[in-house]
């Protein structure tokens, strides 16, 4: 046998060590694992548990949160319009003139044979309907009414349009639903009724205008025919299955549309007496010892809630007064149930009317030096000061010779008693208010237009007869003031009778307008000290939000309401048919403060709006005057002043209102000559916020008389030597966007030597930038007139053709 000779090698004692890897504390995963050898430490088991448990927690939590907004949401819908909650409110709204809302309302009482109905004084038609097991209130409101619209659609449910077969909508209905889609609408529904009069072959053209009609706002919405028992009753059972979207600022308020009214008087002589409105409660619980709004009349103080009996019961023989604790019947066959007190205001606890801060005269004021500051003045009247004198001056000469600077500051203190209304005195303005004031004493004098004989057939002269001269030849000067201001922003004409030092004494000059600090408080007008601000608004308004009323009555009960001190205008304007609606007020929302309305131009409306001119506001559920004044929406500190609503932008009008919760829309109407109210904007609230600065900046313009390569001389920007002292610090600009700064004067008539940043262009122009901040006028007034109604002249078409070429009349009048 052979022998074998291969040997296998084994490493000796010189066999290379390598280092292993130094991984520090960390190991990897894998290598715990080996480690570990499938066993689990116990913080980390525990640790797992615990997540997964807080994960099942919170999707259980956001499980029962949903199902609980499901059933709340589900039950509600199940309680509208039954026993325990107010009737389905619904207003009939006619788009067109020619559309009987009447018949349609028959034609709604007659589709059941076993509905109840009924019909109160204020024109507010009940029906019960035992199939549906719901109750709902009809309510038509004046055609061309816009206060009554506005008021109805307020408190409404639903909103059943009504459109003509023909017509479709007429102008009156395109602006009334144009101004309700701005307020913010409730459940809209479509209703058609003649249709099937027409011509089976205008019938599909008919249809297809309507629906085009409604497809402009309401792009998901259809029209239902109304010409059937049948249809009726489907339009009914659309009407209470409808899904209602929310309004908030009604929803957040306790409110009721009034089914009674009564006034009570103690002596003819007296004026002012108790108002008592019987109606359903809505919203939130109301409370005696809070407060109540009237739209158009201000707020006022309860004295009473009674709670009658309901006039208008789902069930006429049996009554489930869900006022009562365990759900007790009662009947109401013979006997007259008492009125109940539901609560009385209490005086201690009853909400004040008080709306603004009563300011302290003697707030601020100096009292009488102490012996130890009239010491400390005495030193410092001592230390020396050193002045630049003539040689040969003594010490009691120099004491007579005063610094620029001093004089500087004599000359400020005493031009600040001038009045707070320095923002109304521009040239421009100046100029306008005389012209005005001109024009209005000629046409005054001028007898022409009296005297003048019209023939019946005659158009054209006939068309003079409702013109007011004076009011046209005011919206031309407007007009023209308007379009001036739009070439030369802010620009006005230094004034040669009077010292630019002191007509501009106000002003100041920034570094930066968007960086440089404005303390918010500082020169702050009297009116200030007689307004609320909040530390925290937001939290504020969350606070209050949250709260409930304590006792008094809930939604859904049939309630009279006793309201002290209302004015016996109010029962003298009231007309029958005329939506008599009240809002609870929430904590705060009585008081006084700084309101900043979002407002945007509406596209119809071309008239010139000037900041400070008087507009009515309808805010949320109030309804009030102001004159408010313009600023530019932007982000920062400070926000530019505007002086007219222009079209292109969204603006911020600020006020001195009474206190509102956001979200709240906000529509402006303009008082035109006849009386009527014009929709010019709309928005919404955006903050209540004094400390918002609105800054007023006006543009002094000068010319290059002699232009260097680094300096030029500048002219008719100012026109004494003084004057170019006073505003040297401030920096200049040209509209070519060169910056520079006065270097100084020469002569005595203006002209100045002036350094930029490069060579100036003969046709450019040198601008210096002046700032101020404005504060709104105490203008508010919550008394507003309803308007007369608005009527329909004929064609849409051709009504805004006529509104269109008046309009471009007046602009070419001075083009």
């Amino acid at each position: 046998m052979g022998v074998d000779t291969q040997q296998t090698h084994r490493p000796g004692q010189w066999k290379q060590q390598n280092k292993s890897h130094k991984h520090g504390k960390h190991r990897s995963k894998g290598e715990i694992e080996r480690q570990s050898q499938g066993r689990v430490n116990l913080k980390t088991l525990s640790r797992r548990n615990k997540q997964q448990a807080r994960k099942n927690d919170r999707r259980h939590q956001a499980q029962q949160i949903r199902k609980q907004k499901r059933d709340e949401v589900l039950e509600k819908k199940r309680n509208r319009g039954s026993q325990g909650s107010p009737p389905h409110f619904v207003v009939i709204l006619p788009l067109h003139k020619d559309i009987d809302c009447d018949a349609v309302l028959e034609l709604l009482k007659q589709c059941d044979e076993t509905a109840v109905i009924s019909r109160n004084e204020q024109g507010i038609c009940h029906i019960s309907v035992p199939r549906f097991k719901q109750r709902l209130s009809f309510f038509i409101p004046e055609y061309g009414n816009l206060h009554a619209i506005l008021d109805a659609a307020k408190i409404a449910d639903s909103l059943l349009c009504l459109l003509s077969p023909e017509g479709a909508v007429d102008s009156v209905g395109e602006y009334c639903i144009s101004c309700l889609y701005a307020q913010g609408l409730p459940a809209v529904t479509f209703g058609v009724q003649g249709l099937k009069t027409l011509n089976v072959k205008k019938q599909n053209e008919a249809k297809k205008a309507i629906q085009r009609h409604i497809d402009k706002r309401f792009p998901s919405e259809k029209f239902h025919a109304i010409d059937s028992s049948q249809d009726a009753l489907l339009l009914l059972r659309r009407i209470t299955n409808h899904k209602l979207p929310p309004v908030f600022f009604r929803d957040n308020r306790p409110h009721l549309v009034a089914e009674n009214i009564e006034f009570e008087i103690d002596s003819e002589e007296s004026e002012v007496g108790t108002l008592k409105l019987s109606g359903y409660l809505r919203g939130r619980s109301l409370s005696a010892n809070g407060l109540i709004h009237l739209p158009g009349w201000g707020d006022f103080q309860m004295l009473q809630i009674d709670a009658p009996n309901d006039p208008h019961p789902f069930n006429q023989k049996l009554v489930k007064d869900s006022r009562k604790p365990n759900g007790q019947d009662v009947e109401m066959e013979g006997e007259k149930e008492e009125v109940r007190i539901l609560e009385k205001a209490d005086p201690h606890r009853q909400e004040s009317l008080q709306s603004e801060v009563i300011p302290d005269p003697m707030e601020g004021e100096q009292t009488w030096p102490t012996d130890e500051e009239l010491a400390e003045a005495e030193k410092q009247s001592k230390k020396k000061v050193i002045k630049k004198v003539p040689k040969g001056t003594s010490e009691y000469q120099s004491a007579w010779i005063v610094d620029d600077e001093e004089e500087g500051a004599a000359k400020d203190i005493l031009d600040g008693d001038e009045d707070d209304d320095d923002d109304d005195e521009d040239d421009i303005d100046m100029e306008a208010e005389d012209e005005e004031d001109s024009d209005g004493e000629e046409a005054s004098g001028d007898e022409e237009f009296e005297t003048l004989t019209m023939t019946e057939n005659n158009d054209a002269e006939r068309y003079d007869e409702n013109m007011d001269m004076d009011e046209e030849r005011a919206m031309l000067e407007k007009l023209k003031e308007e379009k001036l201001h739009v070439m030369f922003p802010d620009e006005v004409d230094t004034p040669m009778e009077k010292v630019a030092r002191q007509r501009f004494a106000r002003y100041r000059g920034l570094k930066s307008f968007r960086t440089t600090l404005w303390d918010p408080k500082e020169n702050l007008p009297l009116d200030y000290a007689r307004i609320f601000q909040f530390g925290n608004f937001k939290k504020t308004k969350k606070r209050v939000l949250m709260e409930d009323a304590d006792g008094g009555a809930l939604p859904g009960w049939f309630i009279t309401v006793h309201i002290a001190n209302v004015p016996r205008e109010f029962m003298e304007s009231y007309k029958p048919g005329f939506p008599v609606v009240m809002f609870g007020l929430l904590q705060h929302e009585q008081k006084m403060s700084v309101c900043n309305y979002v407002i945007k131009r509406c596209g119809n409306s071309r008239l010139p709006i000037k900041s400070k001119e008087r507009l009515i506001f309808h805010a949320g559920f109030r309804r009030f005057s102001a004159c408010p004044i313009f600023s530019q929406h932007t982000n920062g500190n400070k926000h530019k002043f505007e002086r007219f609503l222009y079209n292109d932008a969204a603006t911020m009008a600020t006020i001195y209102g009474p206190i509102m919760f956001p979200p709240s829309p906000v529509l402006v109407f303009k008082e035109i000559g006849t009386g009527s109210h014009e929709l010019v904007a709309t928005g919404s609230l955006s903050s209540v916020n004094p400390d918002r600065i609105a800054v007023k900046r006006v543009v002094l313009s000068g010319y290059p008389f002699k232009i260097n390569k680094r300096s030029a001389v500048i002219r008719y920007m100012f026109f004494n030597r003084e004057d170019i002292a006073w505003f040297k610090p401030v920096e200049l600009r040209t509209k070519w966007g060169r910056r520079g700064n006065i270097r100084d004067s020469l002569g005595t008539h203006g002209h100045m030597k002036c350094v930029f940043d490069g060579q100036l262009k003969s046709q450019d122009t040198v601008l210096m930038n002046l700032y101020k901040r404005v504060f709104p006028k105490w203008t508010y007034n919550p008394y507003v007139r309803c308007p007369p109604p608005i009527c329909d002249t004929g064609n849409d078409d051709d009504d805004d053709d006529d509104e269109e070429g008046e309009d471009m009349q007046a602009y070419q009048m001075f083009e």
